[in-house]
């Protein structure tokens, strides 16, 4: 409303009432977000560790299955893994992964590694079996294997004795893979 014209207005600040004259109340505090966003991070972050730890398992278990899967893929490597565990490692559990269920005629390799270890305890020394060349010949059963076992005696670091001699391993295909059926030193 306007006062009549001609009338002075008062320039006079108007009286406030005791309420009026507090400063204004703080405002009530902002709403906390919704902890949606936490849940989700939470979820994804939790996802993720599952899908490594399946994946670590996963790699873990195609490790070991490749690390304890003998090799039998061919007649040579047979071989060489049947005299690298019977002769070298002495594990006649690992050995008899790479021979024929029945019927193999291996004395004369387990003679070998009888009178082995009997020189090692007679006269204190270490025998070592190592071999050449692995030759595939076709035969009528399945292949066979010739090698040149080099066995060598030592004490103490330094090689005492040493012999050379020849061998054929009979080996067969079944199922699966390749088997050592026989050893017999060449005459």
């Amino acid at each position: 409303m306007q006062p009549p014209a001609g009338s002075q207005v008062s320039r006079v600040p108007a009286q406030r009432t005791p309420s009026e004259q507090l400063p204004p109340a703080p405002a009530p505090p902002a709403p906390q977000p919704p902890r949606r966003r936490m849940r989700t991070v939470l979820t994804v972050v939790a996802g993720v560790l599952a899908l490594l730890c399946i994946g670590g398992v996963a790699t873990a278990l195609v490790w070991y299955n490749r690390a304890s899967t003998p090799d039998r893929s061919a007649p040579d490597v047979v071989v060489d893994n049947y005299l690298r565990a019977f002769l070298v490692d002495r594990n006649d559990t690992r050995a008899g992964l790479f021979t024929c269920e029945s019927g193999a005629e291996l004395q004369a390799v387990r003679d070998l590694r009888v009178e082995i270890e009997q020189r090692e305890a007679k006269f204190a020394v270490t025998v070592r079996v190592s071999w050449g060349q692995l030759t595939r010949t076709p035969s009528s059963e399945g292949e066979s294997v010739d090698t040149t076992l080099i066995i060598s005696g030592s004490a103490e670091g330094v090689v005492r004795s040493s012999r050379r001699e020849a061998w054929t391993f009979t080996v067969v295909e079944d199922d699966d893979g390749w088997r050592v059926c026989g050893g017999t030193q060449a005459s």
